[in-house]
Order: structure tokens, then sequence, then C-alpha cells
């Protein structure tokens, strides 16, 4: 199946709201990793987001360019191929960028679609975010604003977040921040969803309630996904009946009874990166240590080209974060729920 459609898009994320479960949304960083992602898609009958972030575009276009945005629509673009393969809906989305790298990531990728638009080619995003939690909550809004309004005539969706998620990633570090930010307010929620409303209700919104990214031990972060509640409730009340799409980031270390509390407040998308990094890891650490003698040249030998050939622990890593996408496919409720 193609990479879903603006309408494809929009009908996922209601069914995903609905039905109380959340897509899976995977960064990527080549096409290995988007290879073992719409794999383990498939096998699960469940629908996805694909994701890269600045970092991750930057990898992609190789050491020597260094260039964010072409790394990310090289990914997309293979993506975009090679989701004709499987019978699953897959988006495809931008993660965290925060204001300084909007004209060099996010913009570039805006403009890209338009170009492809006007060819009457689909879209090559479905969707981007706008990490303005280092502003104030004011200025956040009014940068994702002027984003949302041009990106709708796109039917491009517009992720934000309020608040912030603690821990690293991709080098932006605010492991810092005071306990306080972590936690997005009812008030706060209610607010970006009276700024934003008026433009388009098809917003996702990373509220923060306790979340930090990293890997962490079962129990070494304290969420309290209450916070989701009463921020839905606050809307609920003020707009008849309306609630946000939730995006959880920074779940490592959360527990399966917290995640899927988070669905019943509205969370449609969970981000998982740190864990899918180790899945696809572990396999090549145990290929280098099993096989030393055969990856290394030593003491004048020639090695063994079968086991140094990237291909042959290339494989082994597709295969175990496919298994990791598959887990996290029924870990969300997400198995068997695609809309194909």
């Amino acid at each position: 199946m193609p990479v879903a459609t603006p309408q494809m898009y929009k009908k996922m994320l209601e069914k995903a709201k609905n039905n109380k479960f959340a897509f899976p949304a995977i960064n990527v960083t080549g096409m290995e990793s988007a290879r073992a992602v719409l794999a383990g898609l498939a096998e699960k009958k469940s629908d996805g987001i694909i994701q890269i972030s600045t970092g991750g575009g930057e990898y992609a276009s190789g050491t020597t360019l260094k260039s964010m945005s072409l790394g990310a629509i090289a990914i997309a673009e293979y993506v975009h191929r090679l989701a004709d393969s499987f019978n699953i809906c897959v988006a495809l989305h931008t993660d965290h960028c925060q204001p300084s790298k909007l004209e060099k990531f996010v913009k570039p990728l805006i403009v890209e679609t338009a170009r492809r638009r006007e060819k009457g080619l689909g879209n090559l995003f479905n969707s981007h975010m706008f990490d303005g939690s280092e502003l104030s909550l004011k200025e956040n809004v009014k940068i994702a604003k002027e984003l949302l309004l041009e990106m709708k005539d796109l039917e491009i969706i517009l992720e934000m977040e309020a608040g912030v998620t603690g821990g690293e990633e991709d080098g932006h570090d605010t492991s810092g921040v005071s306990k306080d930010k972590l936690y997005t307010t009812a008030e706060d929620m209610l607010y970006v969803h009276e700024s934003l409303r008026d433009i388009s209700k098809d917003y996702l919104f990373a509220a923060s309630f306790g979340n930090v990214h990293g890997v962490y031990k079962p129990g070494g972060v304290h969420l309290k996904p209450t916070i989701l509640r009463d921020g839905q409730k606050a809307i609920s009340d003020k707009f008849k009946g309306e609630t946000a799409y939730l995006v959880f980031h920074g779940g490592s270390g959360s527990s399966l009874e917290e995640i899927h509390e988070t669905l019943n407040y509205g969370v449609i998308k969970m981000n998982i990166d740190t864990d899918m990094q180790y899945a696809y890891t572990r396999p090549i650490v145990d290929h280098m240590f099993i096989n030393y003698n055969g990856v290394l040249k030593i003491e004048g030998e020639v090695g063994n080209k079968k086991l140094y050939d990237p291909r042959s622990y290339g494989k082994l890593a597709e295969n175990s974060m496919k298994e990791r996408v598959k887990l996290a496919c029924d870990d969300l409720k997400s198995s068997g729920q695609s809309i194909i």
C-alpha cells in the first residue's frame, strides 16, 4: 500500500482515538531501519508511523553533506517506493524540530511537498513536529499557528509540544529543566487547543506528563497520565466534546499499565526510538564478539569475507528491530487494526 494519503492519515488517527489504541511512531536513520519498521507492521497487520529526526536526516545524508533535510527526503522517497509492497498504511513524520532548525529541516520539507503536489504527486510527509518547548507557551503557540497555516492547504498535519520532555535526544539536552516543566497543565492544554482549533482540529499534541527521553529501568520514569485526562476534560467541557490527538514521547522505562492508561485519555501515537536502537545494535554486537577472528584481519590473516560483509550482520539487525516493532504493535494495541 502506498504511503497514506492525507485522507487515509486522518482515518488512521480517527480509528486510533475511537478504538483506544496508538500507532508505533518509530525513528529511522536509513534503508535498513525503514525496512524493519515496514516488515514488523505488516506482520502484525498494523498501520504505523515512520519518523525522521533532525539528527537522523543528517546521518542519512552522509558525513560529507550533513544535510538534515536532504537525508530526510532520501529516506522518505525510499519509503514511498517500498511501502507499495506492504499491505498496511504507513505515514511519514518528522520528529522534534527546535525553532533554530526550522529553516534547515521542516521548511524545506514543506517546500518539497508543495513541489510534488504541483506535479500531481502525493505529499512527501504526512506530518511534521515543531518542538517549541524551549520557548514561552505564548511564543511556542504563535509559531505553531504560523506553521499550521502554512501546512493546512498542503494537507500536512502539525505536531506541537507544550511542556518539556526531559532527557537528551539528538544532542538536544533538557535534563536540567525544572521538574514542573515536565508536566503540562490542563490550562496549558486548553490554551493550545483554543489557539489551534480554528485553523485545524487535526493536529497532534505532545503534552508532557513526566515523560523523559532516554533509557531507564522499569519504574525509573514517574509518569502522571491523569494530567492528560484532566486536560482532555477541560477541552471537552469548553468545546462540546472535542478532544485532542495526543502523543506519548519518552516512553522507555514506562510500565505497560501506564501506557495503556494513556490510551484511554486519547494518546494515538507513541514515539519509540531508544528501544529500537538497542534492538538493532544488539545482534551486531553478538556477531562481532562471536566472530571476532573472522571480522578482523589479525596477525597477517585475511579474515572471513562472509563475516565482515555488512550484509551478514545488517540482516540480523534488521530482523531484530522488526521483532521489536511487532512487540510495540501488541503493547499499543494496534495489531490487526489496519484500515486496509
